[in-house]
């Protein structure tokens, strides 16, 4: 199985208070676009700003590329407490950091009530206590990361599905015009023979006054020809591109994190379509060159995607 790169998930919890009937509820939201390496960005309350090093190792564990979106919102229900308790654990701290400073700056003034509580975090305002809270954020962020797997999933699923696809028809392409090159190769070569006797005038009387005899003409004619033939020659060609649309249907059915893999793939099958499309002696072989292209690109755009 193949994963994609984009996807999106969320979850969403109740956190019942005790002696409010409906409290508040925590939904964590997870958005994923593509990107060369892991790049985590978070944006949350203050109160649950201790779950971000639990969510970010469980999101470090289960993606390896990718750049993720996650969004955690706390939503308070109408019979909500306006104002909430102190938070203790975060007043303690203040109250340590605090006296640390006075120690070293004994001349400095102390911190008023109102400067304290507008620290992040004193004020509890949720009204449910750190434990729920960090409970709930946890329980969300595990379902969403779950269900965020399972999207990526199906997505890779459909897409090695296309990629494997146009693997086929470039397949079936190579095996049309293999059978095909030594005619094409044959007539061009022909071609050139004839234009090149009409240029050196071959069919002229051969007399004892030219200077080129019509054999040593001919023979000329005949290297010139060899020595074309092998510059068009598409063989080398046509059999790496068989050997890496093997191997790129070898990864894409082996399956985990490929798109590294299969992004090397693309560069060196469009290496060799476009050095067979410059050798392209007929029609027929810049038609079957312009149609690999597509396909390549077609297959890159996709490949960018997966993770």
């Amino acid at each position: 199985m193949i994963y994609s790169m984009t996807g999106y998930a969320s979850a969403t919890r109740e956190i019942a208070t005790p002696g409010v009937a409906a409290s508040m509820s925590v939904s964590v939201e997870l958005r994923t676009v593509n990107s060369r390496f892991l790049d985590l960005n978070f944006r949350m309350p203050e109160e649950v700003r201790v779950c971000e090093p639990t969510l970010r190792e469980m999101l470090m564990n289960k993606l390896s590329r990718g750049k993720v979106d996650i969004r955690i919102n706390l939503q308070r229900g109408e019979q909500a407490p306006s104002v909430g308790a102190l938070n203790a654990e975060v007043l303690a701290q203040l109250a340590q950091l605090e006296r640390a400073v006075l120690d070293a700056f004994p001349d400095v003034e102390r911190m008023r009530t109102g400067e304290i509580l507008r620290w992040p975090g004193v004020l509890a305002e949720s009204g449910a206590s750190a434990d729920l809270l960090r409970d709930a954020v946890l329980q969300c962020g595990k379902q969403a990361v779950a269900e965020l797997i399972d999207v990526r999933a199906r997505e890779g699923a459909q897409l090695a599905t296309m990629l494997l696809g146009n693997v086929t028809e470039m397949e079936s392409i190579l095996h049309r015009i293999a059978p095909l090159v030594p005619e094409l190769i044959a007539k061009h070569q022909q071609r050139i023979v004839e234009r090149l006797q009409d240029a050196l005038g071959i069919a002229a009387p051969d007399t004892a006054a030219t200077i080129v005899s019509r054999e040593e003409i001919a023979e000329r004619i005949r290297q010139e020809v060899t020595m074309y033939g092998i510059r068009i020659d598409i063989a080398e060609e046509l059999s790496r591109l068989a050997a890496h649309l093997n191997e790129t249907r070898h990864v894409i059915e082996k399956g985990g994190k490929v798109g590294k893999r299969l992004d090397f793939m693309m560069q060196e099958l469009n290496r060799e379509a476009n050095t067979l499309g410059s050798k392209a002696a007929a029609k027929e072989l810049a038609d079957a060159s312009m149609t690999l292209k597509l396909l390549i690109e077609q297959m890159r755009e996709q490949v960018q995607n997966l993770e």
